[in-house]
């Protein structure tokens, strides 16, 4: 175990990452396991390394019901992520993995879309508090993967990436995903829409629907994304757009 209050291993772990920094060439951390020490023990290794970005891991079990689903409501779960957030410094480089947007997300594209409008008529995770401070994923090396200890349903991911790469936050791809499901060309296309139309990390979300077989949402006014097997939604889409990407259950205007 490493003793995060020593100054001595905080000395050497700063010299550490400015070494990583200015002879390597990174300029962003992941802090694994960061509930694993105080966030302020993390704002000390951001201050005193000044990395251009990072990111949190702080995973914690979502408040579930007596059917064991999630609750419709995940305050206190995502409250605890702003926190650790509002800890290290808001204003600095630090965000965290979104993982109230990832557990309500496995569970909604399972015929419960109506669980991705909030009690606020927000979005229910991190990104419908904060945003800019967010980082989405669909599934990580721990949830996913060999480790598979919280996989999102996988014949569903494509609906995952149609919501995250269309929404406020800062998205992650899963390198399984992307190179050895074969999913890269649906992904490219929802990466390059994002792009295209300049959806960023605090761009403006409005829910039109959200009901058990249909997501639909408009984002900055520019995209539309709809998520879900109901199949006429003709009369919920304005004038002037046009399909950009599709696939099971998801598609893109």
């Amino acid at each position: 175990d490493i003793d995060h209050l020593n100054l001595r291993v905080q000395k050497e772990l700063v010299e550490w990452l400015n070494w990583l920094k200015a002879d390597i060439g990174f300029d962003g951390w992941r802090f694994d396991f960061a509930k694993g020490y105080s966030a302020d023990v993390a704002k000390i290794y951001i201050d005193r390394s000044e990395p251009s970005f990072a990111v949190a891991e702080i995973w914690t079990s979502l408040a579930y019901g007596g059917d064991g689903k999630p609750n419709l409501n995940q305050d206190q779960h995502r409250q605890e992520l702003v926190n650790w957030v509002d800890k290290v410094g808001g204003k600095g480089p630090a965000t965290t993995f979104d993982f109230t947007t990832k557990g309500i997300l496995n569970v909604a594209v399972e015929g419960e879309l109506w669980r991705l409008r909030g009690t606020d008529g927000k979005a229910p995770g991190m990104i419908g508090w904060w945003p800019a401070k967010a980082v989405t994923f669909v599934d990580n090396h721990d949830t996913g993967s060999t480790q598979h200890m919280w996989p999102f349903p996988s014949d569903r991911a494509m609906q995952g990436y149609a919501y995250i790469l269309t929404h406020p936050g800062t998205p992650c791809i899963f390198y399984d995903h992307f190179f050895d499901w074969g999913l890269k060309e649906e992904i490219d296309r929802l990466v390059s829409v994002r792009t295209r139309h300049g959806i960023h990390n605090e761009s403006k979300l409005q829910i039109i629907e959200a009901d058990a077989d249909l997501y639909l949402a408009e984002i900055d006014g520019k995209v539309i994304v709809k998520l879900g097997p109901r199949y006429d939604v003709g009369n919920l889409i304005p004038g002037g757009f046009k399909v950009a990407a599709h696939g099971n259950d998801y598609a893109v205007w």
